[in-house]
């Protein structure tokens, strides 16, 4: 711990260090929220050490890897290709909004509420 010297005494730095500046992402926002409130010892280890920031930043750029894995091997599983996407361009949203949308709830039941 760090102390400063006021007059005869040192009193302890009580305020984290200052953090860099990270990107953060909506994974990284919602690991946030969820770790304040169900994790609050995390949260505080991290918050005081000056290390929130760069968890949520990591957080976050493991579930966006995560998540253009996981759409790319459902859409090759299911046949989603470019050829359907000139054949019927609504069929290819619809199609790939669902695939989206399960990979989003894969990430967070594995990493973001895990």
């Amino acid at each position: 711990m760090d102390y400063t010297l006021c007059g005869d005494y040192r009193l302890p730095n009580l305020l984290p260090t200052q953090e860099e500046e990270y990107d953060i992402g909506i994974y990284g926002q919602r690991y946030f929220r969820y770790i304040k409130e169900h994790d609050k010892i995390l949260f505080i280890n991290l918050l005081t050490t000056g290390k929130l920031n760069e968890h949520l930043a990591e957080v976050d750029t493991r579930a966006q890897a995560m998540e253009a894995m996981l759409i790319k091997r459902m859409a090759e599983q299911e046949g989603i290709n470019e050829a359907l996407k000139e054949q019927n361009q609504l069929e290819w949203v619809q199609r790939m909004n669902n695939i989206r949308n399960r990979a989003e709830e894969i990430i967070y039941e594995n990493l973001i509420n895990g």
